[in-house]
């Protein structure tokens, strides 16, 4: 379907991005069978919490997800392919399911970004293929007591990568999102293998990333400041760098404004709906958070906004009638 290039669109007006995938499943109260259903009956692991694997067994509840985001005022929508790479999926033995799991979850995505397109026309929608951080880091031991020690090595990160970026483009994705980068090494592996992947396919997708502040030290978890982690990825031709997730939109506010003073790049931001409280949930009201939000758009801090961890389509709905009445961030002459 023909619509315009979100590189031309983004100069226009601020883009809303989605809210949390995983809040939406867990309202639907899954079970093990849910995981399985028609693909992984006589897998020998348990799947429970798999949520990618919805894409294949459950491809109703994760369009119906996309459906009401889109109908919050969503722009774009992020696959359900947040742990799609064979590291991750090793897990639970299902490394063989990966390229399925991307390719399906793209097809499912862009399938609800072109009904919404064909309706609404003067608002086009679009699709980010998710590309998480997978649950190793490169730069860093997980044993205290071996630090040279490290659970993956450069390499394979990238060949784990390149299969889930291929599979995101041939199911049809609008971009490619390296989202909640705790290990900046782990972004420049998925980066080096969107490069390759895309001179492969012979395709110029935008390219966001999304890196995670872990604390009030202002720092990712492996110790980069704000500033040094988008120097170290500043080497790409990105679409857009932001932050998202671990913070809610009150913390993140003084590193975004790092963002925005250093970036060459359009800014995104999707914070958590406030920070979990003592069971792990998030509490922060859509109008709470919107209220906070605000203040990223009355100092023209963004770009892209959108949620993370605990948002639903109320808030998104909050955030994009705010964002239609401001105006976008510029990028500064640096």
């Amino acid at each position: 379907m023909s619509k315009p290039d979100i590189r031309e669109l983004v100069n226009q007006r601020i883009l809303v991005l989605d809210g949390a995938m995983g809040t939406m499943i867990q309202r639907h109260k899954l079970e093990e069978e849910d995981f399985r259903k028609g693909w992984f009956e006589e897998h020998d692991q348990p799947l429970k919490g798999n949520n990618d694997l919805l894409s294949l067994t459950r491809p109703e509840i994760i369009k119906e997800i996309h459906a009401e985001y889109f109908k919050a005022g969503a722009d774009i929508a992020e696959t359900n392919t947040f742990s799609g790479t064979t590291i991750a999926q090793a897990d639970y033995g299902l490394e063989d399911a990966v390229y399925d799991i991307n390719y399906q979850s793209a097809k499912i995505a862009k399938e609800v970004a072109d009904e919404f397109t064909e309706k609404e026309p003067n608002k086009p929608r679009y699709v980010a293929g998710s590309i998480g951080p997978t649950n190793r880091t490169a730069s860093i031991s997980p044993d205290v007591n071996d630090p040279g020690y490290r659970a993956i090595t450069f390499d394979q990160l990238v060949e784990a990568y390149s299969l889930q970026v291929k599979a995101l483009i041939e199911g049809g994705v609008d971009l490619l999102l390296v989202e909640t980068v705790f290990d900046t090494l782990n972004a420049k592996a998925a980066l080096y293998a969107i490069d390759l992947v895309q001179e492969e396919l012979k395709t110029d997708l935008p390219i966001m990333v999304s890196g995670t502040i872990t604390d009030a030290s202002g720092r990712t978890l492996t110790g980069q400041t704000t500033e040094s982690f988008l120097i170290s990825i500043s080497h790409m031709p990105l679409f857009s760098v932001g932050l998202n997730c671990a913070l809610g939109a009150k913390e993140l506010r003084p590193y975004l404004k790092i963002m925005d003073d250093k970036a060459p790049f359009f800014v995104s931001a999707h914070p958590n709906a406030g920070l979990p409280n003592e069971f792990g949930e998030y509490d922060e009201t859509p109008e709470q958070m919107g209220e906070q939000i605000e203040s990223f758009l009355d100092e023209g801090l963004v770009n892209i906004v959108g949620g993370c961890c605990g948002t639903t389509p109320d808030h998104i709905k909050v955030i994009a009638e705010m964002a239609a009445e401001h105006e976008a961030r510029k990028i500064k002459q640096l």
